[in-house]
């Protein structure tokens, strides 16, 4: 019998060997982005390469959030806002289970009617 070889598979992303994260073996003066990650595609005003546009909008990102949740009238807004938010998605989750307990409820009637 003949040996079989053990070929390496093939990587599916140009990046490290755990898939491309932060695209590990992009060029230099590819100026946008890591490969389609939450900060893929930065736009090309940022300065630098993909590593330095993540730290500056990363940076930016924590100046904001210190800066709304440093004030305690902003924080008391924004929790206000979320759960505001929160409820009316809750009850629109309700409603539709609601709907759809009665799609069944009239399609279950309509298959047990006696003809």
């Amino acid at each position: 019998m003949a040996k079989k070889s053990k070929k390496k598979a093939k990587l599916a992303c140009a990046g490290c060997p755990a898939c491309g994260w932060n695209g590990g073996n992009t060029p230099a003066n590819a100026n946008a982005g890591n490969g389609g990650g939450l900060f893929g595609n930065l736009p090309s005003w940022i300065p630098g390469n993909p590593a330095q546009q993540q730290f500056l909008v990363g940076l930016a990102l924590g100046a904001g959030a210190a800066w709304v949740l440093g004030d305690e009238d902003r924080r008391a807004a924004l929790l206000k806002t979320a759960m505001k938010l929160y409820s009316g998605l809750a009850g629109g989750f309700e409603e539709l289970k609601e709907q759809a307990a009665d799609i069944r409820a009239e399609m279950d009637a309509q298959l047990h009617r006696e003809p």
